[in-house]
């Protein structure tokens, strides 16, 4: 299994202004314990931390010096969790700011675990009646001006036909012989992808959500928010099960089969076309983690168009 990661900078790493700013939000003190937090892709910080009288906060900080599109999630989601209406299960925000060099988003310090992969059923099922809570609560969009799931996901999603024009020497032989339908089933999926009002994360995996000890979930890493059908985040995070081991039923139940098809096939070209970029700066796992995700989900298609 490939693990995602960026090469990450710490609570020390950061300037003395940024972190006297960043202990006036959390409040208590100094801080006097930073725990850097593994995961993701940012190169930027993400640190549990404490300060000097007990108070505990979750720290991310980036500069477009360490790489401009993590800067610009981070603006993103800076905006977008700051714009969740109090009841929605995400992490809290307690402040944050963007002075040019830095953007710094300080949120409350969830105590849970991530769902364990490989994925269990009653992970699975608990995760799939969130998720419903999840658009309901986000339906209509609270958040204004947002890009659609479309502009999100559309470009990269008809990846298909830009591998058919060049096929790589390694591409999966089985998957060189369907491109014609893996295209066409792609096609369905970003057409369904234009539907909906909802407020959505877009980018559901197991952690990017967190477990509390009372078993409720939360979802956290919000910068790709966008408008779309209220069941993308389910069947998004059907993929992450596929990928990772587990049975994506609870996830994918009341969602249309062939759109469900299309829009695993169109992520699976994302996968399989990303992943044979150069990597960004400062995210040197990113490219083996697309290719592994892009990889694990051939079986299922195949059985899916073959079956």
């Amino acid at each position: 299994m490939v693990v995602a990661s960026g090469v990450r900078i710490g609570w020390d790493d950061l300037p003395g202004r940024v972190r006297h700013d960043i202990e006036r939000i959390i409040g208590g003190g100094p801080v006097v314990s930073a725990e850097s937090q593994a995961g993701g892709f940012s190169p930027g910080t993400a640190d549990r931390v404490r300060t000097a009288s007990g108070v505990r906060a979750f720290v991310k900080a980036v500069s477009p010096a360490l790489n401009e599109e993590s800067a610009a999630m981070a603006r993103r989601e800076l905006r977008i969790s700051s714009g969740l209406p109090a009841g929605v299960p995400v992490a809290r925000v307690l402040g944050g700011f963007d002075d040019g060099e830095w953007v710094v988003l300080v949120l409350e310090d969830v105590a849970g675990t991530h769902p364990r992969t490989p994925w269990v059923d009653g992970e699975i099922r608990a995760a799939a009646a969130a998720l419903r809570d999840l658009a309901a609560m986000l339906t209509p969009a609270p958040i204004p001006d947002l890009p659609s799931a479309s502009d999100r996901l559309a470009p990269a999603f008809g990846r298909w036909q830009e591998l058919a024009a060049a096929p790589p020497d390694d591409l999966d032989p089985w998957a060189a012989r369907r491109m014609d339908a893996l295209s066409a089933a792609a096609g369905r999926g970003i057409t369904a992808l234009t539907e909906g009002r909802t407020l959505v994360h877009l980018d559901l995996r197991a952690d990017n959500i967190l477990i509390r000890p009372d078993g409720r979930f939360v979802f956290i890493d919000w910068p790709w928010g966008c408008v779309g059908p209220a069941w993308l985040d389910s069947v998004l995070l059907a993929i992450n099960v596929i990928v990772h081991g587990g049975d994506p039923a609870p996830l994918l139940g009341g969602v249309d089969r062939a759109i469900t098809v299309g829009v695993i096939s169109g992520a699976t070209a994302m996968f399989q076309y990303s992943s044979r970029l150069p990597p960004p700066p400062g995210l040197p796992t990113v490219r083996a983690f697309q290719r592994f995700q892009g990889e694990a989900l051939l079986p299922w298609l195949r059985a899916a168009l073959d079956g």
